[in-house]
């Protein structure tokens, strides 16, 4: 049951920018913040044994949610997606600093006896990430302050995941096929 909603929630919270457009534009006001924030409380529950490095923007969103819902200010649910870019922002970079770097940590769960060599090329990997991290949240904060709804929620609902999708392929492919051939 706890995987089920595990993914459950995980799934939904992926789709928080279009959840927050829908609510907003079709759904009595503040029934979004509210569903968001018990969904978010449903999320920290279940993740409290599993990444205790993403409770805090767990937590932020609770407050942002929880915050709209009562000072009925539905402006609030639009800088969760800047919270969740600076807490990767912060994880990452804190890898980088103490080490072993996150890229590292993930590239281990596959290869465990990575070779000497990789290290300086998953830190690299890990620093772009920190710069999408950074442009994310940039224009998640921009959208969030200066944009409609409506691009708010093509930036942060589609546009930052494929922004996501294109730098883990893009690394995919350029390990699988450049590095290869060296």
């Amino acid at each position: 049951m706890r995987l089920f909603l595990q993914i459950v929630t995980s799934i939904l919270l992926l789709g928080y920018p279009l959840a927050v457009y829908f609510g907003l534009n079709y759904l009595p006001a503040g029934t979004i913040a509210m569903v968001l924030c018990i969904l978010l409380v449903l999320r920290l529950v279940i993740q409290k044994q599993q990444v205790k490095s993403m409770i805090f923007p767990v937590i932020v969103g609770i407050g942002l949610t929880a915050a709209s819902f009562i000072a009925k200010r539905h402006d609030w649910l639009l800088y969760y997606p800047v919270v969740v870019n600076l807490s990767m922002l912060l994880l990452f970079a804190y890898s980088l600093r103490l080490g072993p770097s996150m890229i590292e940590r993930l590239a281990r769960l596959k290869e465990p006896d990575l070779p000497d060599e990789a290290v300086p090329y998953l830190k690299k990997v890990t620093l772009i990430w920190c710069g999408l991290f950074v442009f994310n949240g940039s224009i998640a904060l921009y959208t969030a302050l200066y944009a409609s709804l409506e691009t708010w929620t093509l930036y942060n609902g589609l546009i930052a995941y494929l922004l996501i999708a294109s730098l883990l392929g893009g690394e995919w492919l350029y390990r699988t096929i450049w590095l290869k051939k060296s």
